[in-house]
């Protein structure tokens, strides 16, 4: 009987150490998980680039809006990374459709005085370096090169043969939305010319080339969501059109003729 005390004290000292074995392993083990979870690699936040490319862009592009434009010293320009330059030319250009709209210049009137007064002043000038001990101005030669004009024409060329085949296109009269766009697009352009010269509108185009782009490469993310909204308003407004309307206009079943 006096062994069962023993027993039952060895039982419980075991029992106690083993419940303190417990405590610190279980604290160990949480420390354990926490530096295994602190080990674990974080999900990375997706970047703004790739947010951006995420998002829908116009006409499919994935390029940015300076190498549509071609990167080089144009696309400078019209994207105002040089602001003199831009602002240079953007100032020319106006310029050059206030003598033309408002004194009555001509062209071939304006290109003649400026030949005049440029000649003039490099004649004077050549002539009076002699006299006043300064260098005399080197002209350059200027000179175009053929491929020039040879690259000037396969673009224009080019441009030209698609004008043809959109053409082409609409008068088969396979295509009625295509066709409705471009008569819309001819009516509004037709509107358009109404209320001004080809001059004006040609200066009204050149300065929204030089403006729209760098505001749309600056709010590039909110204009492509604005107008894939509108083009889906404007697909369900055409879907409706298309269903009261055009799907109930007669027509003839269209036969490609084999040549």
């Amino acid at each position: 009987m006096g062994e069962h005390p023993e027993e039952a004290a060895s039982f419980l000292d075991s029992v106690m150490e083993k419940v303190a074995e417990k405590l610190p392993g279980h604290d160990s083990s949480s420390s354990d998980s926490d530096d295994e979870k602190s080990k674990k690699p974080e999900s990375k936040k997706p970047e703004p680039s790739s947010i951006s490319s995420s998002v829908k862009r116009l006409f499919g592009r994935e390029k940015p809006v300076h190498t549509l434009f071609g990167g080089g010293k144009s696309a400078d320009v019209i994207l105002w990374r040089n602001k003199q330059t831009s602002a240079g030319v953007l100032a020319g250009a106006t310029v050059m459709w206030l003598l033309f709209e408002w004194l009555g210049y001509y062209l071939l009137t304006l290109i003649c005085h400026v030949l005049i007064l440029g000649i003039t002043i490099l004649f004077v000038w050549s002539n009076a370096s002699a006299f006043i001990n300064k260098q005399p101005v080197r002209i350059p030669q200027i000179s175009f090169s053929e491929q020039l004009f040879q690259d000037v024409a396969s673009a224009l060329r080019f441009e030209i043969n698609r004008l043809f085949t959109v053409i082409h296109d609409v008068a088969s009269g396979r295509d009625l939305k295509k066709f409705l766009m471009v008569v819309a697009g001819l009516w509004i352009l037709s509107v358009i010319g109404s209320w001004a010269n080809f001059l004006t509108l040609f200066y009204v185009a050149f300065v929204f080339a030089h403006t729209v782009p760098v505001l749309y490469e600056k709010y590039e993310d909110q204009v492509d969501a604005f107008t894939f909204k509108a083009m889906d308003e404007a697909k369900k407004h055409y879907g409706t059109f298309d269903a009261k309307v055009l799907s109930k206009i007669p027509r003839g079943p269209l036969k490609d003729k084999k040549f």
